[in-house]
């Protein structure tokens, strides 16, 4: 039955009707897995860039989308509370930088956003999904220390008070 059931997932993962699974799912106190993706601007940011700072890095669906606008300005809003506790907001999508740059001055976001395109980075943080051939990055968020540690994972975000709640847990730390 195992064979089957492996089988099926296969062929649904080559139609676009799900994702391969992760190799390895992310907990907190794990090392956060390294990348390197363009801004933007098209200028490459790499985890290691971050080191000695917290770094909120925050993946989503899609850019100017109802729930992301209210995500984005949220942080936006907030992002004084996150420069007093050292931290930087980083959002990671799979649009390219110039719909990013476009989102960015739209909504007067602060904040990098990193493109994504083939969705290797969402994968590797368990973030990446698909339907029907239609890649995107799931809304999730993960806070990451100042020695790139993952001190707290949300795998449910809703669109409204998670700033206020990353900054809570920040505080935590504190």
């Amino acid at each position: 039955m195992s064979d089957f059931l492996s089988g099926f997932r296969r062929s649904l993962t080559m139609l676009g009707l799900s994702t391969p699974p992760t190799p390895e799912v992310l907990e907190v106190g794990m090392p956060a897995p390294g990348f390197t993706l363009p801004d933007e601007n098209r200028v490459p940011h790499h985890l290691s860039d971050y080191y000695g700072q917290w770094l909120v890095l925050y993946f989503y669906p899609k850019d100017n989308t109802p729930g992301c606008v209210m995500e984005a300005c949220a942080f936006r809003d907030e992002i004084a509370p996150f420069h007093e506790r050292n931290a930087k907001v980083v959002g990671i999508s799979i649009d390219n930088a110039d719909n990013h740059q476009k989102f960015i001055n739209k909504y007067g976001l602060p904040f990098t956003l990193l493109s994504d395109p083939e969705g290797r980075v969402a994968e590797r943080y368990g973030a990446h999904s698909g339907l029907l051939g239609i890649s995107y990055a799931k809304r999730q968020t993960f806070l990451i220390d100042p020695e790139s540690i993952i001190r707290h994972i949300w795998r449910t975000v809703p669109t409204k008070g998670h700033a206020q709640d990353v900054i809570a847990v920040l505080d935590s730390f504190r």
